[in-house]
C-alpha cells in the first residue's frame, strides 16, 4: 500500500509540536556527534520560525508525520527544515516531499539550498536527489540543487 501524504499550513500555535518533532527526528544524528541539546534545538528553531513557510506532512491516517520549511529568498529557495518521524523514515516520504519542493523551485526558476549536519544520513539523501555540496563548516554541509535537474 502506498502512503498518501497531505500538506497543511502550520500556524503560530504549532510551535511546540514542531519543536518536539524536530528534536525527535534529529536526536540520533546529534547524539552520534555529541551535540544533542534540546534547549539549543528549541532556541534555534524558535528564533527563525516562520509559520507562513512551514507545512505539516500528514499521512493517509491523518497523523502528523513530519514537516518542512521552505523560505523564499531573492535568488534561491531555502529548505530550512525537512523532518520525518523516525518510524516513518525509509518509506519514500522524503522523496515525495522533495518532488513537491522541486516543482515549486522549477515554477519559480530558482535553485534550492539546504544545509545538513555533518554525519547525518540526510547528506546521502540530498546528494542522491541531485544536491551538490558547495560549502562545509565545522558542523554542517551546504548544498544546492538547480531547478533544471
Amino acid at each position: 500500500m502506498t502512503m498518501q501524504i497531505q500538506l497543511t499550513q502550520a500556524t503560530t500555535d504549532d510551535l511546540e509540536a514542531l519543536i518536539a518533532l524536530r528534536i525527535e527526528a534529529m536526536r540520533d544524528s546529534l547524539e552520534r556527534i555529541g551535540r544533542f541539546d534540546p534547549i539549543r534545538a528549541r532556541e534555534r528553531f524558535q528564533s527563525s520560525f516562520a509559520p507562513e513557510c512551514t507545512q505539516w506532512i500528514y499521512s493517509n491516517q491523518q497523523q502528523r508525520i513530519g514537516f518542512f520549511v521552505l523560505k523564499p529568498h531573492s535568488t534561491y529557495l531555502r529548505l530550512d527544515h525537512l523532518y520525518i518521524r523516525p518510524f516513518e523514515q525509509g518509506k519514500g516520504l522524503g522523496t515525495a516531499i522533495l518532488k513537491i519542493i522541486f516543482a515549486k523551485a522549477k515554477q519559480a526558476s530558482l535553485p534550492i539550498r539546504v544545509g545538513a549536519l555533518r554525519g547525518s544520513d540526510s547528506n546521502r539523501f540530498y546528494i542522491r536527489h541531485g544536491f551538490q555540496l558547495i560549502e562545509s563548516s565545522e558542523f554542517d554541509h551546504e548544498y544546492v540543487r538547480h531547478h533544471s535537474l
